[in-house]
């Protein structure tokens, strides 16, 4: 970059360095781990000076391979750090596999050092396994959310792009890592500082912890409707005890019939189907990603019954949710359906 309008005049005064220990687990995610990373370079290229230093860390002490396959070399092992060290576990798929042991040992011991101990993406499992995040605020990947709220219910999870709780830190995956040392960056140098690393990565919106993760339903659906995306909210947040369509259509204000029309005309479904899609989702999620028995999944999505839970999950997936726990195995712990 050659861009020195960007960039502070250097002075004499002393700063003092602060160090990131990044911690790559198994399988760990690029984009996340890079949008944490590429940020710290930059502060330290806009103010001319040594800011932010980093080590790359893992179990093996020698090499961590990411999920697209590309491998990074180490530089050191689960090794103690010094307790002014922020360590940041990166996540990706197969979270649970990459947890291990001597990972979470070594998490509890510099947890009780008093140092600041952050999950990137995925990594906000391994956090919450090794007990980091009780009575906590945290957040982890919408995908991974579902089976997570099961394993962790001590644990309380936001939908926020980032959460800082003390000094316990998570981000949701992707880009969320920029917002969160850049949030990072402001607090050490200020807000300046922090808005020339943005201008520099191209990022014209910097997200705060009151941002949440998914795109608003209008958004997602593709329709701007404000009774529409009423009731799908309401229907996103009662998938354990549905509502019926006429509860539904009371709380906006129309009949059955209209919420009928209104669904039919621009989701090309009834609200009955649309509904049973969230909550099969939902209990897909469960299966692929937590331990639970397949009566318990189908409790925890709304159906009473496990024989009409089989029934409707095979309709809509061709497979049972037994074969789909058989094929998938069970998958303990989310983060394994996880692949930006």
């Amino acid at each position: 970059m050659s861009t020195p309008s960007v960039r502070a005049r250097q002075t004499t005064a002393p700063t003092q360095v602060k160090r990131f220990v990044f911690v790559l687990l198994d399988k760990f995610t690029m984009l996340s781990f890079s949008c944490a990373i590429e940020p710290l370079r930059l502060a330290n290229y806009v103010a001319g000076k040594t800011l932010y230093t980093w080590k790359l860390a893992g179990e093996n002490g020698r090499e961590a391979t990411c999920s697209n396959g590309a491998t990074f070399k180490l530089d050191m092992g689960l090794d103690e750090v010094d307790r002014e060290d922020v360590i940041l576990v990166c996540g990706g798929i197969e979270v649970q596999k990459g947890t291990t042991r001597p990972v979470l040992n070594w998490l509890r011991r510099e947890a009780r050092r008093g140092n600041v101990i952050g999950g990137m993406c995925t990594g906000a499992y391994a956090l919450a396994k090794a007990g980091l995040l009780d009575g906590k605020k945290a957040t982890i990947h919408w995908e991974n959310q579902d089976g997570f709220m099961e394993e962790f219910e001590e644990v309380k999870l936001t939908k926020s792009v980032f959460v800082m709780d003390g000094n316990r830190l998570t981000t949701a995956g992707g880009t969320s890592s920029i917002d969160l040392i850049l949030k990072i960056i402001a607090a050490d140098h200020g807000s300046d500082l922090a808005n020339n690393v943005a201008d520099l990565l191209i990022y014209s919106t910097i997200r705060t912890d009151q941002d949440t993760q998914r795109l608003s339903i209008p958004t997602r659906i593709g329709v701007r409707h404000p009774k529409l995306s009423q009731v799908i909210q309401m229907m996103e947040g009662n998938i354990e005890d549905p509502l019926s369509p006429a509860d539904l259509a009371d709380q906006v204000g129309m009949s059955t019939r209209q919420l009928e029309r209104l669904f039919r005309r621009y989701l090309n479904r009834s609200p009955k189907r649309y509904y049973m899609e969230l909550r099969l989702q939902k209990a897909r999620n469960l299966l692929m990603q937590t331990d639970m028995s397949v009566i318990n999944v189908a409790l925890a999505c709304g159906f009473a019954s496990p024989s009409h839970f089989s029934k409707c999950y095979r309709s809509h997936y061709n497979t049972t949710p037994y074969r789909e726990r058989g094929t998938q195995g069970p998958v303990p712990g989310p983060g394994n359906r996880l692949s930006i």
